[in-house]
């Protein structure tokens, strides 16, 4: 299935039918933004899409963990790990050059201070239908059996960033969306004929019909120069730790759930692989509702030492084979979530029609393959608030 094939899928929803000859702006380079983009020039919209880089999918849709989820990280989620399930072989099929598949991808279950048993992992994943077996015993060696109750090989797979952007490019190439590179917006503001004005900072200004704020960390800064009401996000200054791996662990992905957990995953877009912590990988976080702080400036202004020797020291309590784990570098990103589910460890969507005035859509991805849950809100309900994953 290719993009604009999925895109076809919608062509008789009300929302498809109302985009031919209204003007979008979009604002955000990243993932979200770019296939917005591309949705709304399908049907026939007149999109405008600005990015404060010089080029795409460079801040949050590359420093991540490049994961394609299929549920498993989220035992305590149900809704989303459904939902991964869902899009996982969809996502697979449209963007398939982007996937890497040479891995296999192992989760152990903690003994002791994990939210989850071995059996309840078990369980959830059946419940959810993503595939799971025991993992063979050339792979549980590697594991130290007196942390892990049980290990389990599933199918996940990672994603290559660069490879991600030249098929998005590949797309705009034969779209009319106007790209706007190294400009950054300023503020909306509604003027009298119902059209919104996109402010630049470099002056100037762009109406149009409607607007998608994808900004991902800066949607909140952009709502408090707007002088508009602010969403419920918390931000953290995430650390993914780029690596070598011993010869052993160079063909496998493995996380440790849930609770004392650690993650190494195949980064393809570096030949490297991405090493995370639940309690190292965090060095900071805060509220936009209790600190007014702009997260992109914030970020630009500081010095960020890593945690992985950290990392690592406790990871291989768990795999001693970490040990070997050579680090190269590491990838520093904000990372923004609802309030709301901090607790539930759930990575809903956000999409907000209409935020304060008309034609003022805002959109927060929890996930890469969230997007064809906000696609299909789009078509099917096209004024809900919001629509969960």
């Amino acid at each position: 299935m290719q993009l604009r094939s999925f895109f076809d899928e919608y062509a008789d929803s009300s929302f498809a039918r109302g985009i031919a000859g209204r003007s979008y702006a979009i604002i955000g380079g990243g993932f979200y933004g770019c296939v917005i983009a591309l949705y709304l020039d399908h049907f026939g919209g007149r999109v405008t899409l600005f990015e404060s880089d010089d080029t795409l999918l460079m801040r949050a849709s590359y420093n991540n963990q490049a994961r394609i989820h299929q549920g498993y990280h989220y035992p305590r989620s149900m809704i989303t790990g459904v939902r991964c399930v869902a899009n996982f072989q969809k996502f697979c099929q449209i963007f398939a050059s982007s996937v890497y598949r040479d891995f296999v991808k192992l989760y152990g279950i903690a003994r002791r201070d994990s939210l989850v048993s071995a059996a309840q992992f078990q369980t959830f994943c059946e419940r959810i239908g993503a595939p799971l077996k025991t993992a063979p015993k050339k792979y549980r060696q590697y594991f130290d059996p007196e942390l892990v109750e049980e290990v389990f090989e599933t199918q996940e797979y990672a994603f290559d960033a660069v490879k991600l952007r030249q098929m998005l490019l590949g797309e705009f190439e034969t779209s009319r969306v106007a790209l706007r590179y190294s400009t950054r917006v300023e503020r909306l503001s509604q003027r009298a004929d119902g059209r919104i004005a996109v402010e630049l900072f470099a002056g100037g200004e762009q109406l149009a019909d409607e607007v998608f704020a994808c900004g991902y960390s800066q949607l909140n800064t952009l709502l408090r120069r707007s002088a508009l009401p602010l969403l419920p996000l918390k931000h953290e200054v995430a650390e993914m730790s780029l690596v070598r791996v011993p010869r052993e662990l160079q063909e496998l992905g493995i996380t440790i759930m849930d609770g004392p957990y650690f993650s190494l995953m195949p980064f393809p877009a570096e030949q490297l692989h991405s090493f995370s912590h639940v309690r190292y990988t965090p060095h900071e976080s805060w509220q936009d509702a209790l600190l007014d702080r702009d997260p992109e400036r914030y970020m630009q202004a500081q010095t960020i030492r890593s945690n992985f020797v950290k990392m690592r020291q406790d990871a291989l309590r768990y795999v001693p084979l970490v040990r070997g784990c050579e680090y190269v570098r590491s990838l520093v990103q904000t990372k923004t979530v609802l309030t709301r589910n901090e607790r539930n460890d759930g990575r809903p969507i956000l999409l907000r029609r209409n935020y304060a005035y008309p034609g003022l859509n805002l959109v927060l991805g929890g996930k890469i393959d969230n997007i064809f849950d906000v696609c299909q809100a789009m078509a099917t309900s096209p004024h809900a608030m919001t629509a969960n994953s």
